[in-house]
């Protein structure tokens, strides 16, 4: 009677070792799912049962410009013409200076 027991509770410990295994598993899945979705939810990206959806943020018109100016802005500041004099203004050169280097 004794010999049948035995496989009987290796039997038990392994069913319960793979079940926590499988509930370990699972948790983290649902943690990582969870995670993922609020993630996207940030981004206007959202799951649903009819698939994915995604959404336009809205801008200001005035948000838009401001951004395109900054960009264009910072682009002239970083670009150099050596060869660029402009007909506007002499970048802090005189105009004496030019007419001496153009005879």
């Amino acid at each position: 009677m004794a010999n049948s027991i035995i496989p009987l509770i290796i039997l038990l410990l392994v069913v319960a070792l793979f079940s926590a295994i499988g509930f370990a598993v699972y948790t983290i899945a649902q943690d990582v799912s969870s995670n993922t979705r609020a993630k996207m939810e940030k981004r206007n990206i959202s799951f649903s049962k009819e698939g994915m959806k995604v959404s336009v943020k809205e801008k200001r018109d005035e948000e838009y410009k401001d951004q395109t100016q900054s960009v264009l802005v910072k682009v002239w500041n970083n670009t150099s013409f050596p060869a660029y004099k402009s007909r506007l203004w002499d970048n802090g050169a005189s105009g004496k200076e030019d007419d001496v280097k153009r005879r």
